[in-house]
């Protein structure tokens, strides 16, 4: 929530990835759902459903690239 009471939603990596963006939230942010993906089109396309966007679109090839799960 923000100084209006509006939530505000956000997408976080996992792990060490997401630590920046955990650092930024306030004492009374919550972890809604968790879901997996394999590249930044899937894990948007889920997002965007979660919240209620509508359809996600990118055509940039790199965002139907997988992720690197390797680090």
């Amino acid at each position: 929530m923000d100084e209006d009471g509006q939530s505000l939603p956000g997408l976080c990596l996992a792990g060490h990835d997401g630590d920046g963006f955990r650092a930024l939230l306030g004492p009374g942010s919550r972890l809604v759902t968790t879901f997996y993906a394999s590249s930044h089109f899937e894990a948007m396309t889920k997002y965007y459903k979660i919240v209620g966007y509508g359809e996600y679109v990118n055509d940039e090839s790199w965002s139907h690239e997988p992720f690197d799960v390797q680090r």
